[in-house]
């Protein structure tokens, strides 16, 4: 599917970007269903599509001619358009709700094949679906609301055609500083954040003005010289990264108690980072399906010292 996602991105038109999108519908119908059909029942949150555009792109001449001639594509109208996404920082650039709020079309597709497949999952298993639609990467309140009104466009959409309601929650990824500040603003209302979670790799990347892929020999540096005891990749820079969690937390339960939390990143399968979120009250971790042993392990054993420590202090 490497290559819609790319004719996706060369697009020089909404024209040419539609009918890679429509490539892209199905698999991405049938991974969704796929996915509802396992999960039977429970809630499975998908983030929307959230590619930093340097990723797919093509950048050697021999595997640009390769996707020019499968895309049946001019090379240098290829190269051209590659040149023209290029970004210094992609990380920091045109991904996330970003690329949503430009091109609505790539979330309309997403959003349609996500409740399209829990219809079809839902018929076939017999199982209640609820989707919980992630939109990732917001700074500002307005960016979810723009993208919000697309994803329930859509959902009206399909029950029109189908006949088949399917209830759903849209809450939204916390990576940037703004975000966990602005918490109160982004979950206000009823047609704020439904739930939160906190994308910490990317947060710490922001807060510290570290780049992960780069920021091996600095941290190497900073062990040294005992700037810092840990790796923040590894675990989460408590008195940083993590005050900026609660603060998110805190802020975006003032308005709406019941908003559930959570981290996504491998800080979830990490049993310091893990003892902390406990302290923060989370509702939830995620982490790679590699860590998830470990990762509840340390859930429950935080989970034990704190209705230890709530017991003396009752």
């Amino acid at each position: 599917r490497i290559l819609a996602v790319r004719e996706m991105i060369c697009a020089e038109d909404e024209e040419g970007r539609q009918q890679a999108l429509d490539k892209l519908l199905p698999v991405q119908r049938a991974d969704f269903e796929e996915l509802f059909e396992i999960m039977a029942g429970l809630p499975v949150t998908i983030r929307l599509l959230d590619p930093p555009l340097h990723e797919f792109l093509p950048h050697e001449d021999r595997e640009a001619a390769q996707v020019a001639a499968a895309l049946g594509m001019d090379l240098m109208r290829l190269k051209a358009r590659v040149a023209e996404l290029e970004e210094f920082n992609p990380m920091l650039g045109f991904r996330g709700c970003r690329l949503g709020i430009k091109f609505p079309e790539i979330t309309r597709m997403q959003t349609r094949a996500i409740f399209e497949a829990a219809v079809n999952a839902q018929k076939k298993t017999g199982e209640a679906v609820r989707p919980e639609v992630m939109i990732p990467f917001i700074a500002y309140r307005r960016e979810f609301d723009i993208l919000r009104e697309v994803i329930a466009d859509t959902a009206k959409a399909v029950e029109a055609e189908t006949g088949v309601n399917i209830p759903y929650d849209i809450g939204t990824m916390i990576e940037l500083p703004r975000a966990a500040l602005r918490a109160a603003d982004i979950a206000a209302g009823p047609l704020g954040a439904d739930f939160f979670s906190f994308g910490t790799n990317d947060m710490t990347q922001t807060v510290l003005g570290l780049s992960r892929d780069d920021a091996a020999p600095i941290l190497s540096n900073y062990l040294e010289h005992e700037v810092i005891a840990t790796d923040p990749f590894v675990s989460i820079d408590q008195s940083g990264v993590g005050e900026l969690v609660k603060i998110g937390v805190e802020r975006g339960r003032s308005v709406k108690p019941d908003l559930k939390t959570g981290i996504c990143g491998e800080h979830g399968g990490d049993p310091k980072s893990i003892g902390f979120f406990e302290t923060v009250d989370l509702d939830y971790i995620s982490c790679s399906p590699y860590r998830v042993p470990i990762a509840r392990l340390s859930a429950a054993q935080a989970a034990i010292k704190r209705r230890r420590r709530e017991q003396k202090t009752s």
